[in-house]
């Protein structure tokens, strides 16, 4: 059952966060002929074509994307307490377990694209269709901090920054939410 669980858990998550680099990209006005971008968008289109034509947009928040990773994110518990123990509980608790959920794999999902490109920009020197995309997702985030700490040496310490403050909101999350923050 460990290994079921691991699968399934891993599964949604990983779809989760593809979903929100998706929304991520459209937020940021990514070039979505990137072949990167390209990948995103043809791994998601499934399903998220068809509720694009039921839910539009809202601004530059892709809104069907952003329903589909909450719905996943609020079942993946039940479902892994019925891989487990054989009971699927309904609860309304799963809603708040959901949104947190999510809140907690965008940060992850800031923290792990922030890390891959500064250990990217060391290695590729920004030839990589990969590296752009994620220059272009985490621009606006760096952007405003290197304005206000300028690059000392040659080093930029805008991202130790922004992860600095990823660390900062997820102690926040352990501390409002004791007992849940862990198990998301």
């Amino acid at each position: 059952m460990l290994t079921l669980t691991f699968l399934v858990k891993t599964l949604i998550e990983l779809y989760v966060m593809v979903l929100l680099i998706r929304i991520w990209m459209q937020w940021s006005r990514c070039d979505f002929y990137n072949p990167f971008a390209q990948f995103i968008v043809k791994i998601t289109q499934p399903i998220v074509g068809p509720l694009r034509r039921v839910i539009p947009s809202m601004g530059p928040i892709d809104t069907s994307s952003l329903l589909v990773a909450f719905i996943l994110t609020t079942m993946k518990y039940p479902i892994l307490l019925l891989i487990q123990v054989g009971a699927l509980s309904l609860d309304p608790m799963n809603l708040l377990v959901g949104l947190l959920s999510l809140l907690k794999s965008a940060g992850t999902l800031v923290f792990w694209v922030i890390i891959i490109r500064s250990l990217m920009s060391w290695i590729s020197q920004g030839r990589s269709p990969i590296e752009y995309v994620l220059m272009q997702l985490t621009e606006p985030m760096m952007a405003p901090i290197r304005r206000v700490l300028p690059a000392m040496g040659g080093i930029d310490f805008s991202a130790m920054v922004v992860i600095l403050i990823l660390y900062a909101l997820n102690y926040l999350g352990m501390d409002l939410f004791p007992g849940l923050w862990y198990l998301l």
